[in-house]
């Protein structure tokens, strides 16, 4: 057997020694933390001609080598083996090999394998197909050539094998999370032919097995870049041997990504299934994830799921969670039936041991008889392997030992359901008592995230508005897929969170930037279709993308590339001209904002509905509601106080954030004189100031209160350059209350303030979204953000968290200049102005918000729309929606889009009436009219 590395070139079969281009050079899923990115384009590792003296082996044309003892026939070796050595490359490289292989006569008839230990992820081809992965963490390391050597067979042949330079979790320096060791080689050193000597199958045909995936992402991905093994993987799944499970795109973060992008992870999952492989998922599959949102019920029944199966509660630090099989009640009351694995791993060995663990675990013992034993390298990537398999089988009928049987996701659950009346209720949010750094980890990326389903929202409701306006304009639907399967892919959990490898963060920022530019495009042409004809008297309109009324100051274009500040106002989801220079402002009496600046170096701004009082070095010292003249700021406090924390976790580095590391809080304190007026008033007013944060980092912030804005602003720019350092900042308020209020998807929930207990105690961090709130009877301070996910309610503190600096996966994790805006809000906001212009929705409750307008995925004529509402407050509400648009039909659909069969709506007035109960999402399909030609 000769074994030549090649240049860049092409898996060929047969025996051909020529050279082309190569396909994708990494298989999908495999690499740790970077196991579920799109591959990104590695180097190719060239070698020209041989390999160094001593690297290639040739067998005798007589005689066998059988398998090494650790293989999987688990046999001695019967013969000399031959050794070799060579370094292939550098981690992330791709090495080719093309292997010639000539077997002995003496052979015919017996089953012969290529054997190969490599460092790193294998992947062999054959006939210009990927037939099997090879690696030694993962034990598969050997290829079954032929089961019987024929009397005809070709004794000589041609392989390719594709060798990653990365183990199963990454290239880490001295472990698993080290950022990427730069120095680290890897190894070739075995590469021979040998005969096995038991009759065994394959392991992707071994009958007893089952084999799952979670992603449909992957299988995308092996459809577009391996299509022969593609269609091997649909036949085994015509079989019943590959069992789609999870129904999402990719196994997202359950906390960060809003509830669009859940009902997105699912529509695109569930569809991409059902298209692929006949069926859709009936169970929610997601192991390894950092938290479970309290509206994950809802969005899984929404999509046709009652049942799901996770694990990582048992990585909680603090307390151990009190059931292995319960139901599951969200924040709207549905409920599903979860079931977490008791071996407390989903990567087991198949051993005894870890048989007896996972029955005395049990919580739920005379509860529930059934549990599930997940085994295999599922970490990383591998699968289970054939010493595995047989280990289960001499467990499945032993005396003393629980019967264990080979299954599926759906049997189990059947027999789960099947004795589930004593099954207990947990209800409200999963919360991890672990990893809470990835609250705040990699803040570009979170920033990316929040921007661009921002952006995806606004194209598509836009979008939706030109098609119901316009004859000629086409929905892209194509491109808002592709937009949205970027986005969802960036959601998965260890990337969203930032516990990520560099190459990993830098093509989620690609994929951001991506977003963005198509993004903004698609947005400026439904705009433009959408308001055609009709420019207001500057030749500009103005258009909201939220479903409310607003009125506010708005910088806007003029020539030269200059910019003048206009209050606007602009109906719910519709339009509006900009108003004239010389048009009278609202119609209701706004007073402007005044800004004073003290002799002290204090400054105040006031707008007449709150004031803000500024200290010199721009901390804020107090916070009225005019109107009332209530303090926001507790007495002998200062506001928009920047404090610095020792941030080293035991281990998890990007992942977690200790609770001691509150006992190390530092007060970035600045230097007094520093802070000056920007804008000096009327329709705006604001206050600037710069502060050194330490040595190497600084922030320079902009504080802005516009006319008639219940809030105030703060804009901010860091330079940071910090190591194991966390940067927050604190909003004392002059509120007492035990719960604060955290925004979270379709809805909101409430935490404890205090430390009563230690499942109090363990939420020391938590995630939030647009905003949180701390409220008594009669008023409350609300803090907002435009891409922030950790916080934390201490007493009567708010604290909203900004960076982090880990250095592991990613050395570099935000290192570098940062942007980001929060708000501090008194509860109580002006009437907005009366709205003349078009709009295209409107909904008479406050507490029913209008999420989601776009078009329907299976509309056969391209012509409906779905519109996704959820229910706010918390409260049950009966409201009216009104609608501008042609509207022929309304239909209640689920989150996939299904009609109600029993769920037509009537149409009276331009009006639906609506009935929601707390925190209910509900979906309408609605069915458009011809437009005019």
């Amino acid at each position: 057997m000769d074994c030549a590395a090649e240049r860049p070139g092409s898996p060929l079969g047969g025996g051909s020694r020529e050279s082309a281009a190569p396909p994708a050079s990494w298989p999908p899923g495999g690499n740790g933390v970077a196991s579920s990115m799109c591959p990104p384009a590695r180097p190719t590792q060239a070698f020209w001609g041989q390999l160094p003296c001593g690297c290639a082996l040739q067998l005798p044309d007589a005689g066998e080598t059988s398998l090494p003892g650790g293989s999987p026939a688990g046999l001695p070796p019967r013969a000399g083996r031959r050794q070799l050595r060579t370094h292939l490359s550098c981690r992330w490289w791709t090495c080719w090999f093309r292997v010639e292989l000539t077997i002995p006569e003496a052979w015919v008839g017996q089953e012969v394998h290529l054997c190969w230990e490599s460092d790193g992820e294998g992947l062999v081809w054959r006939d210009g197909e990927p037939v099997q992965g090879l690696t030694k963490e993962g034990e598969k390391t050997s290829y079954v050539l032929t089961d019987r050597l024929g009397e005809r067979d070709p004794r000589s042949l041609t392989l390719y094998v594709e060798v990653a330079c990365n183990g199963l979790l990454g290239a880490g320096k001295g472990s698993m999370i080290a950022a990427p060791d730069p120095e680290k080689m890897f190894q070739l050193s075995r590469a021979e032919l040998a005969v096995f000597h038991r009759d065994v199958h394959m392991l992707l045909v071994d009958l007893e097995l089952l084999l799952g995936i979670a992603k449909a992402q992957q299988l995308e991905w092996v459809k577009s870049r391996y299509p022969g093994l593609y269609s091997r993987i649909q036949e085994f799944a015509c079989r019943g041997q590959f069992v789609p499970v999870g129904g999402t795109w990719v196994e997202m973060d359950g906390n960060l990504p809003s509830g669009e992008a859940m009902v997105r992870q699912f529509l695109q999952g569930q569809n991409f299934f059902l298209q692929e492989f006949g069926k859709m998922c009936s169970e929610f599959w997601l192991p390894d994830t950092f938290g479970y949102s309290a509206q994950l019920p809802q969005i899984m029944h929404g999509c046709g799921i009652r049942r799901f199966l996770t694990q990582k509660l048992s990585w909680n630090l603090v307390n151990s969670f009190p059931h292995h099989t319960f139901f599951w009640e969200g924040l709207d009351g549905s409920r599903v039936l979860v079931h977490f694995p008791p071996g407390d791993s989903y990567g087991m060995q198949g051993s005894v041991e870890e048989v007896l663990k996972t029955v005395a675990n049990n919580r739920d013992k005379g509860r529930a008889n059934h549990s599930a034993f997940l085994f295999g390298f599922g970490d990383g990537g591998g699968g289970p392997t054939q010493t595995m398999l047989d280990r289960l089988k001499r467990l499945s009928n032993t005396d003393g030992l629980p019967r264990v049987q080979l299954s599926s996701p759906r049997q189990l659950f059947s027999a789960l359901e099947s004795d589930s009346e004593q099954l207990c209720t947990w209800v409200g949010e999963l919360f991890l008592e672990l990893h809470n750094g990835t609250y705040t980890t990699h803040a570009q990326i979170k920033k990316g995230n929040r921007e661009c389903e921002r952006i995806l929202h606004d194209v598509e409701l836009l979008s939706s508005l030109a098609l119901a306006r316009s004859a000629q304009f086409l929905y892209p639907a194509a491109q808002l897929q592709h937009l949205w399967r970027l986005l969802l892919l960036n959601q998965f959990h260890d990337v969203v969170t930032g516990s990520c490898i560099q190459m990993v963060a830098e093509e989620a920022m690609c994929h951001y930037e991506d977003i963005r530019s198509h993004g903004n495009t698609l947005l400026s042409a439904a705009a433009a279709a959408l308001c055609a004809g009709e420019p207001g008297p500057e030749g500009l309109l103005i258009v909201n993308t939220l479903p409310w009324k607003r009125t506010e100051v708005m910088a806007l274009p003029k020539p030269g590339g200059a910019h003048s500040l206009a209050l606007v106002t602009v109906p719910s989801m519709g339009y509006a001209p900009v108003p004239p220079p010389t048009s009278l402002q609202p119609l209701l009496p706004q007073q402007p904002v005044f800004v004073v600046q003290e002799t002290d170096g204090s400054v105040t701004l006031d707008n007449g509905i709150i004031r803000v009082k500024l200290d010199p070095t721009g901390r804020l010292t107090s916070l009225v509601l005019v109107a009332s003249g209530r303090e926001a700021i507790a007495e002998g406090a200062v506001g928009n106080q920047f404090v610095l924390f020792d941030d080293v976790p035991l281990y998890w580095d990007a992942w977690d954030v200790m609770d001691y590391h509150l006992e190390t809080r530092k007060p970035v304190l600045g230097q007094a004189g520093t802070l000056a007026v920007g804008t000096e008033g009327g329709l705006r007013g604001s206050a600037w100031f710069l502060l050194q944060i330490s040595p190497n980092s600084r922030l320079s912030q902009e504080v802005v209160l516009d006319v008639g804005c219940p809030y105030v602003r703060f804009h901010t720019e860091v330079h940071w350059h910090e190591a194991h350092k966390f940067l927050k900042v604190e909003f004392p308020a002059r509120v007492r209350s035990s719960q604060a209020t955290y925004e979270i998807q379709f809805g909101h929930l409430q935490r404890p303030t205090h430390y009563n207990t230690s499942w109090d105690w363990a939420r020391f961090e938590v995630w939030a979204h647009r905003w949180m709130d701390l409220s008594e009877h009669g008023f409350g301070l609300a803090l907002l953000n435009d891409c922030k996910y950790g916080a934390s309610v201490r007493g009567s503190i708010l604290s909203l968290s900004l960076l982090r600096a880990p250095k592991a996966p990613d050395a570099t994790a935000d290192t570098g200049r940062h942007e980001f805006t929060y708000a501090l809000m008194p509860h109580k906001a002006p009437s907005p102005a009366p709205a003349t212009s078009w709009s295209a929705f409107s909904v008479s409750s406050p507490a029913v918000v209008l999420e989601t307008v776009k078009q329907a995925e299976s509309s056969p004529q391209r012509r409906s729309l779905v519109l996704r509402l959820y229910e706010a407050h918390g409260s049950h509400v009966d409201c009216w929606l009104h609608l501008s648009l042609p509207v022929q039909e309304a239909i209640l659909c689920d989150l996939l889009e299904r009609p109600d069969p029993a769920g037509h709506l009537t149409l009276r007035d331009n009006r639906l009436k609506l009935t929601f109960s707390p925190f209910q999402v509900l979906s309408l399909l609605l069915v458009l009219q011809p437009p005019p030609h």
